[in-house]
């Protein structure tokens, strides 16, 4: 059974950890509090090799890791300076092992959750289709939530790809938000958005969930359990009323 909760802070982004831990406590049976981010308070010397190590260098390769000094020289500099970081995607697994074997002995049993908000986009492989997937997040210990993979890991509307690339071709960058939120019909979200505290507070949830209950998800559209694969669905899972399903609102819904 899970006593305690601790979130860590993302400070490169929007995300407000306080907020989430505010909304998260009076739905749990545990402690939750908040610390600075997690790979400040638990960093270890090897650290930047290994998330040099969980690099993936291709969609479609599932072989993982650039250990060359210069790369992991880069992975040192992202820890010390995370705003510079972007861009790269790390294997979800390796890094959450990593973050695990960082965290001291006395935290590590179940009974003390870590749920570390990250500034990195991580994913996991899909031996289905032979690709690896973004993720918002990780379950296990500690949990992974990545807020950019708030914004990447969903689909977003066909028309958003389409207007994002003509935009690109005809001036060389990415269109601002406001392009494409009056351009691209049907609701989604993308860097900095203003609702991204209110949406992660269902994946942090689940990180508890899973723990107590053994269930990773919800089958059921609308409820903040449902494992999103569509910026539609997330919006409605998230961000809408009712907040749960029938069934997980007689655990975590309140008044």
């Amino acid at each position: 059974m899970v006593e305690q909760i601790l979130c860590y802070r993302a400070p490169t982004t929007v995300a407000d950890a306080a907020e989430i831990a505010d909304w998260l406590e009076p739905r749990v049976e545990a402690t939750v509090s908040v610390r600075d981010r997690f790979l400040e308070v638990h960093r270890t010397d090897d650290l930047g090799e290994r998330f040099a190590e969980a690099r993936v260098p291709s969609p479609y390769d599932r072989e993982t890791g650039n250990t060359m000094l210069g790369t992991i020289r880069y992975e040192e500099r992202a820890l010390e300076h995370p705003e510079r970081e972007g861009g790269v995607l790390y294997d979800g697994r390796q890094v959450q092992r990593a973050l695990n074997s960082a965290l001291p002995s006395e935290e590590r049993g179940l009974e003390t959750l870590h749920v570390a908000l990250l500034d990195r986009a991580i994913g996991t492989w899909g031996d289905h289709d032979g690709r690896w997937h973004k993720r918002v997040n990780v379950l296990g210990q500690p949990a992974l939530v990545s807020v950019p993979g708030l914004y990447e890991a969903p689909a977003k509307p066909e028309e958003y790809y389409k207007e994002k690339q003509r935009h690109s071709l005809l001036s060389g960058d990415a269109p601002p938000r406001e392009v494409l939120e009056n351009r691209v019909e049907g609701d989604f979200l993308i860097e900095d958005d203003p609702r991204t505290t209110d949406a992660l507070k269902g994946y942090v949830l689940q990180a508890y969930h899973v723990l107590e209950t053994g269930e990773a998800f919800c089958d059921r559209e609308g409820c903040r359990l449902f494992n999103a694969h569509y910026h539609e669905d997330l919006i409605a899972a998230q961000l809408r009323e009712p907040e749960f399903c029938s069934g997980h609102t007689r655990r975590y819904g309140r008044p």
